[in-house]
């Protein structure tokens, strides 16, 4: 049994998207949702005026006829028309026009782009519960590489295209798709229904008796329509393939924008403009190629639309009823009448023609919905997730808290790769132990870190974590969203749990007194808490988070890289003063060991990685140092010039 099969079987209903990794499942979970009320009687709102609309067409043919009836009797010798029943026709013609187009197909709109609205909320509270959940999915589906493996299904590229655009897209061609099939049914049942009572015989068509000419007419509709709705499809499966790739080219390069925003100060301190210049034209250039394509397409299926609508309007409509109007079994008020009935039939039948872009819209958004949602479902098992591209067989335990952690024969590895680029034995951190972790850049110090936290997805081995106890990883990049100051102090609590006071009396502990009146603010001067505070205030803004949550692992990946020496010191020596019983695992680039201002050792032991091997030992200088090198050979930057 091969592990999507295993996948489908063990997690039918994980998340609040399970139910639409297909495409009926998708376009029915709202309607089954427990926003049902809501969706069904905007729905029927929608049904009744596209109803109305459609006994307005009839209304429309049945004044139209009149008017150019009046129009033709104006001069008759006997019967003329007057001029004030030619005024009245053309004035109940303006009224129904108006009634339909403002007072039904106006308000329709409103109630339709409601129901737009209203779904593309939910879905789209959906999807943001499904990724940012406990299971950090997001962060699974950002960094599975399926690639690595040829027969597994790509991982969904441009997360928040597809959440924000393609639910959008979705949603409002689905309902396009829906009030188009309501009004060609209810067309079809008021306006045929109308055809047919003014339906009569035709000469050599005897056998059908008075039903002659509106068989004449339907049959000339079916003739008709759906071999140019054949032709619509088969051009319409381009657009679909072109809307896809557009997507994705256009997805790439708003991508690629943004991360330019993101790293705009490194790329002017590296001077890569001309690089990103070069990266920016190449992402233009997949959607220019895929937009000029998309347009010869788009131009052709536009002059196709234009002939049928000129056939259908002019010949198609009229032709049926010419038969008998020759044999004057109808007056020309009834030719007129039943030719604007042929063609409101047409119209409606024909919407399919009319929309078939739309229609490869919403089937490609669908498909861009549909593979995030079934995407989102398989990454709840991250392990079978992620083997698809590697080894994945690192095991998660617990343990009494009073046993610190252990790990146990664990190898990292990269996708795909075969050997580790970092290995232990059996290492334990006992409670409130303070380990140094010591090695070259791109040793694997932060991986391993990672690999702690369940962050890491390949590799094997077995990690024992203390049970019932509160980790918090402290990065050396720091993430500041946009909310309040103390929201961001006390993150992942809600702020209810701290007083005020609290918070203020940490932050001016750290050295940020400047902001505890800010506490309740999103910022200064237009400018978020990310944008304002320098790289060295964000990582005290973490030491207040740590001394405000107290954890009991605490794992440190370079938080103090943007403080001075002293301020690392500080950084340390207060969170082992303020968090007795905390065990640290701290990742350093750093000659000396911080000490406390008596000059004491902070750490109790060193974790070296050493030709790919992670190795326990005590603080001492020849762990520090490499042997064979002087001190100002080792790190001359940490010692001033004598």
């Amino acid at each position: 049994m091969n592990w999507q099969k295993r996948f489908s079987e063990e997690r039918s209903e994980l998340t609040p998207v399970s139910s639409m990794r297909g495409f009926w499942g998708l376009m029915g979970a709202y309607w089954l949702s427990e926003r049902w009320k809501e969706a069904w009687a905007l729905a029927a709102i929608i049904v009744v005026l596209t109803a109305l609309s459609a006994m307005a067409s009839v209304w429309f043919a049945e004044a139209s006829g009149d008017l150019i009836s009046g129009i033709a009797f104006l001069h008759h010798p006997q019967n003329p028309s007057t001029l004030r029943a030619l005024l009245n026709s053309a004035a109940t013609l303006v009224a129904i026009v108006v009634l339909k187009e403002i007072g039904f197909i106006a308000v329709r709109h409103y109630f339709s782009t409601t129901l737009h609205r209203k779904w593309r909320a939910w879905l789209d509270e959906r999807f943001n519960s499904a990724i940012l959940d406990s299971n950090h999915t997001h962060f699974h589906l950002q960094n599975g590489a399926a690639e690595a493996s040829p027969s597994a299904a790509a991982v969904p590229d441009n997360l928040d295209q597809r959440i924000q655009e393609s639910i959008k897209g979705l949603t409002g061609g689905a309902i396009g798709l829906a009030m188009g099939i309501a009004g060609v049914t209810l067309s079809l049942y008021f306006v045929g229904g109308k055809i047919i009572a003014n339906s009569t015989e035709i000469t050599g068509l005897e056998f059908l008796g008075t039903y002659a000419s509106a068989c004449l007419t339907f049959a000339a509709v079916l003739a008709y329509v759906p071999l140019n709705t054949f032709l619509a499809v088969k051009l319409g499966a381009i657009l679909q393939r072109l809307d896809v790739r557009m997507q994705w080219a256009e997805g790439s390069y708003r991508r690629e924008l943004a991360t330019l925003l993101n790293r705009s100060f490194h790329v002017a301190a590296s001077q890569g403009e001309g690089v990103q210049k070069r990266i920016n034209r190449q992402r233009y250039d997949e959607i220019d190629q895929t937009w000029g394509s998309l347009n010869v397409v788009t131009a052709g299926y536009m002059g196709f639309e234009l002939v049928y609508n000129f056939f259908s309007s002019r010949i198609i409509a009229y032709a049926p009823g010419l038969l008998p109007y020759a044999e004057s079994r109808i007056s020309l008020q009834g030719y007129v009448t039943g030719a604007e009935l042929a063609n409101a039939v047409i119209n409606d039948c024909s919407w399919f023609i009319h929309v078939m872009p739309d229609i490869a819209r919403l089937r490609a958004n669908a498909k861009r919905v549909t593979d995030l949602a079934e995407a989102i479902e398989q990454a709840q098992l991250p392990k079978e997730f992620y083997a698809r591209s590697g080894c994945s067989q690192l095991r998660y335990r617990h343990q009494e808290a009073r046993f610190g952690l252990t790990i146990q024969d664990v190898e990292l590895m990269h996708p795909g790769a075969a050997e580790p680029f970092v290995s232990t034995e059996r290492l334990r951190v006992a409670r409130g132990e303070w380990a140094l972790l010591l090695g070259e850049s791109g040793s694997g110090k932060s991986s391993l870190l990672k690999a702690i936290s369940g962050l890491w997805p390949h590799g094997r081995g077995t990690i024992i974590l203390p049970r019932d106890v509160r980790t918090l990883y402290a990065a050396q990049d720091v993430y500041l969203p946009s909310t309040s100051l103390k929201e961001l102090t006390c993150l992942p609590d809600p702020t209810q749990s701290y007083h005020d006071v609290d918070v203020a009396r940490i932050m001016e502990e750290v050295g940020l007194a400047d902001f505890a009146d800010d506490l309740a603010k999103l910022g200064r001067a237009g400018q978020t808490w990310d944008q304002l505070l320098s790289g060295g205030q964000k990582q005290k803004l973490i030491l207040a988070r740590i001394l405000l949550l107290r954890p009991e692992l605490l794992l440190l990946d370079e938080p103090t890289s943007a403080l001075d020496l002293q301020a690392k010191s500080s950084f340390h020596a207060t969170i082992r003063t303020r968090c007795p019983g905390t065990s640290v695992i701290s990742v350093m680039h750093t000659s000396s060991t911080p000490k406390t201002s008596q000059g004491d050792e902070l750490f109790d032991s060193v974790l070296s990685i050493t030709q790919r091997t992670v190795i326990k030992g005590p603080v001492t200088e020849q762990t520090l140092w490499p042997r064979g090198l002087s001190r100002r050979e080792r790190l001359p930057e940490d010692f001033p010039a004598e």
